[in-house]
């Protein structure tokens, strides 16, 4: 009863903030106002200075575009922080920002979603990160039990759930019961991969450099894993690598499946490697559940089709999948004693994945 009225008297004195902390975006949920910031991951540092420019959707136009003396860099990479002060910087900023008209006496309590395959060392990254921001208490949860949580999957149930979401860094494939993981696996086939690969076929088929910026664009417009009911094209500009000048050609919806083929058989490999190595109880329940999408990648046209297809099982793109990780962090915030099972309590409290 004590304990009930003392987490009460917090909730009053500080903010709860749930982070998706993603390789491409970050969004920032805080109980009581929902999804508060959705932020490219990016930030712009002047080299000169070592003072932060541009945080988020300002710092992502200036990828590709700075003076020698600014860089924009995307401090996380698969899913893991790559560049510690720089992410300690976007940190600050966005919880400066959610915290801006709703200050608090004391620090917020803070949930942080993390890939499924990290690390203890990267995991006491992220925790650290946060915690030199402030926060006063950090709790970290992998991102697929995040999501099925967001998307409102009965977690706690002695029910099987099987979830992909796949991100900007990393792809995470998780079977889901009784409030833990039974089976997952994290692979960096994912959003930026898949721009990669869009950069590479442009170049070597039709010999012209794009940015990743503009690979991404031709993703979201036109990319598809099945030929859609009416053939999609986008006119895209680069840098001739034979004449040196800029270039401007017509990319088909074939081409971007052409390029990004091999890495969706990849996605597809690993989930049915999953599947072969679930408990066949949970593997019954999926069949009859269906597999849930969510991430970034959930929007690819016809994957969902497509694995069903190759997996023979239900496959349910979730509503809103992008937000589903800060969501699921938010719901864990707004119900705290029912999901604190699920929380990686310390950097040993980490399950062992495949």
């Amino acid at each position: 009863m004590l304990k009930k009225h003392w987490n009460k008297l917090n909730g009053y004195l500080s903010n709860d903030i749930g982070i998706d902390l993603g390789t491409a975006n970050t969004l920032v949920y805080m109980r009581g106002q929902g999804i508060v910031i959705n932020e490219p991951s990016v930030v712009a540092v002047n080299q000169k200075t070592g003072q932060v420019v541009a945080v988020g959707a300002q710092a992502k136009e200036m990828l590709g575009r700075t003076p020698a003396h600014i860089v924009a860099v995307k401090p996380l990479v698969g899913g893991v922080i790559s560049d510690f002060e720089v992410t300690e910087e976007m940190l600050a900023y966005l919880i400066r920002r959610a915290e801006a008209n709703f200050r608090k006496v004391l620090g917020p309590r803070v949930v942080v979603g993390v890939p499924s395959g990290i690390t203890n060392v990267e995991t006491r990254a992220v925790r650290d990160a946060t915690k030199n921001n402030g926060a006063r208490q950090v709790f970290i949860v992998e991102e697929p039990m995040a999501a099925a949580i967001g998307i409102r999957l009965a977690v706690n149930d002695p029910i099987g759930n099987m979830i992909v979401d796949i991100g900007g860094g990393t792809s995470d494939i998780a079977v889901i019961s009784l409030g833990g993981i039974v089976r997952s696996k994290s692979l960096k086939t994912a959003g930026d991969k898949l721009n990669d690969d869009i950069v590479s076929f442009i170049r070597s088929e039709h010999k012209i450099l794009i940015g990743e910026q503009t690979a991404e664009n031709l993703k979201i417009a036109i990319g598809s894993v099945l030929p859609p009911p009416a053939p999609l094209e986008a006119v895209v500009r680069g840098r001739d690598l034979i004449t040196g000048l800029p270039r401007e050609i017509v990319v088909t919806d074939t081409h971007v499946r052409e390029a990004i083929a091999l890495s969706i058989d990849n996605l597809i490999e690993a989930v049915r490697e999953v599947l072969e190595t679930t408990p066949p109880e949970i593997v019954s329940d999926v069949m009859g559940r269906g597999l849930y999408l969510v991430g970034g990648g959930a929007l690819i046209r016809g994957l969902a089709e497509l694995l069903a297809e190759n997996l023979k099982l239900p496959v349910h793109q979730a509503d809103d999948p992008m937000t589903a990780v800060a969501r699921g962090a938010g719901i864990i915030l707004e119900d705290f004693d029912r999901y604190k099972d699920v929380l990686i309590e310390n950097e040993d409290g980490l399950p062992l994945h495949s």
